[in-house]
């Protein structure tokens, strides 16, 4: 058979996901805090008809030749990376006090109840034993116990632990370094707790679970604010929102996605039309081995 057959073949199956990649872009180009996907290929291993050779010298120290390229065929095409992109998105003003928008580096960071049972409330510190995740969408609310959470019930971490409003309190703010300030019932300003932030030397590691959260991975490079300590088991790991190389968070506002439509729509015709030629590549070359097969007739 024909090398070009399954060149054709692999560069179909790359297109379609790019496709994917490219759809799930464009679907989410309204959810909060989502970051793009991006596709990169890289050619398979080529085959080696011939290989290189050096000049080829005589007695008197001349050459006889010069040198040779390798002769190689390529063998097709084959998905490379699918990328995070983590780029700040467009910043949408709310006027609601639970939205926050982070402007710069920095994830929200979402606890809930570990397997042992553990309380993410009451001045719990200890993230050890919680099940943690990551988030940019800051479309937080007040649960029945008073504690911020976002839309999946997933408490908001604080500098310690969960953070709660009170059920007199009169009002409320968040402050563009993460502190929850509140107007108790004999019109004094009380503190809350302090929104925490995680950074990451690679956020592009961090891997999507859904629901507009990440989880850490081995590759994401958890940056800790404790210099003798590099892995997130408590608050103190934690950094504040404009510190540590974080951005700071703007209350009433929220991220939106980092989608480009344009951009999406571009990278949608170049598939579209990369997918296009692949047929042709096979089509021509089924044209060729029944070319091959009427030798015979």
């Amino acid at each position: 058979m024909l090398r070009s057959l399954y060149s054709g073949v692999s560069g179909m199956k790359g297109f379609q996901t790019k496709l994917d990649t490219i759809g799930n872009n464009i679907a989410n180009v309204n959810t909060y805090g989502f970051k793009q996907g991006r596709v990169t290929f890289q050619d398979m291993m080529s085959q080696t008809m011939s290989n290189a050779q050096g000049p080829i010298a005589n007695d008197n120290g001349g050459n006889v030749t010069g040198g040779l390229n390798a002769t190689q065929v390529g063998l097709g095409t084959q998905i490379g990376s699918i990328d995070t992109i983590h780029t700040q998105g467009n910043r949408q003003s709310t006027g609601r006090p639970l939205d926050l928008a982070l402007e710069g580096d920095g994830m929200f960071v979402l606890a809930e109840a570990g397997t042992a049972g553990v309380n993410v409330g009451g001045g719990n510190t200890d993230l050890s034993q919680l099940q943690i995740s990551f988030t940019r969408a800051g479309n937080f609310y007040l649960d029945d116990d008073g504690s911020l959470v976002n839309n999946s019930g997933k408490y908001v971490i604080g500098n310690d632990g969960a953070i709660t409003i009170p059920d007199d309190a009169q009002s409320f703010s968040v402050q563009t370094d993460g502190t929850v300030n509140y107007i108790d019932a004999n019109n004094n300003v009380q503190q809350a707790g302090q929104i925490m932030l995680a950074k990451f030397s690679n956020p592009g590691g961090l891997e999507k679970v859904g629901g507009n959260e990440y989880r850490a991975t081995p590759n994401s490079g958890f940056i800790s604010s404790n210099a003798n300590d590099d892995e997130l088991n408590d608050v103190s790991d934690l950094s504040v929102a404009g510190q540590n190389g974080t951005g700071g968070m703007i209350a009433g506002a929220l991220e939106m996605s980092n989608v480009d439509l344009a951009d999406q729509f571009t990278e949608m015709i170049t598939s579209q039309r990369g997918f296009q030629a692949n047929t042709k590549i096979i089509t021509t070359s089924d044209e060729i081995l029944q070319e091959l097969v009427n030798l015979k007739r």
